[in-house]
């Protein structure tokens, strides 16, 4: 038995989802662009540098969900995805995970990005498992809060463990496991798989992967 893990923003995609969905609501005039874009920008480059207070970063991505209806968000998300996220899947990215589910491989896609925002993603790339930061519901809508742990640094593994207790199956107990990801973000992740791959890494995890001698691909 063997397992692909693919990290999302800036691996599969060729950007990231979870500022391209705070900016496509600023472009709507659903956020206010002046108290909005700042923080947005602000937290993506403290992603960047490694250095992102994610309960802080959940607060703000989360809160407009609570905001409005189920069913005015899934309008706006059909337009996201359609207008910001199909432009940013490359044919390089959709054959490698296609090449997995091919082979067989038990795939699937885990971010720090909510599920509100990346399960229609997951299904444009054909991938059945999505493990995601969890957004809380209540009565169907969002109250703004996080659920459960952050599907973040070493909460990635966490939320991973916790996705194969219920696939009935533990991390070791796979021949080959695979993990891509672009993000120093995810290295306690990816020193825990077989096969850990730098996707069009960041410098830092260039630089740990040039060391370790772990493969660097790009799908760009």
């Amino acid at each position: 038995m063997r397992l692909a893990l693919f990290d999302l923003d800036n691996t599969l995609l060729a950007g990231d989802s979870d500022f391209e969905w705070a900016q496509f609501l600023i472009d709507k005039k659903v956020l206010d662009r002046e108290v909005y874009e700042a923080k947005n920008r602000g937290f993506y480059d403290q992603y960047r540098d490694g250095t992102l207070d994610i309960h802080a970063f959940l607060d703000f991505q989360l809160k407009p969900l609570s905001r409005h209806r189920r069913r005015e968000l899934e309008s706006w998300r059909i337009e996201f995805v359609q207008n910001r996220i199909r432009p940013m899947i490359t044919k390089k990215a959709r054959t490698l995970v296609q090449s997995h589910i091919d082979d067989g491989d038990l795939t699937a896609i885990i971010t720090a990005t909510n599920r509100f925002v990346t399960a229609p993603i997951a299904r444009e790339f054909g991938v059945e498992h999505l493990i995601a930061t969890e957004p809380e519901e209540r009565d169907g809508e969002f109250t703004g809060k996080v659920a459960g742990t952050p599907c973040f640094r070493a909460g990635k593994l966490v939320c991973l463990e916790y996705w194969l207790q219920e696939q009935g199956v533990k991390l070791a107990s796979f021949e080959e496991s695979w993990f891509f990801s672009d993000s120093l973000n995810d290295l306690p992740l990816l020193e825990q798989v077989t096969h850990p791959v730098a996707v069009d890494p960041d410098e830092t995890l260039h630089g740990h992967a040039l060391k370790k001698k772990w493969q660097v691909i790009s799908l760009r």
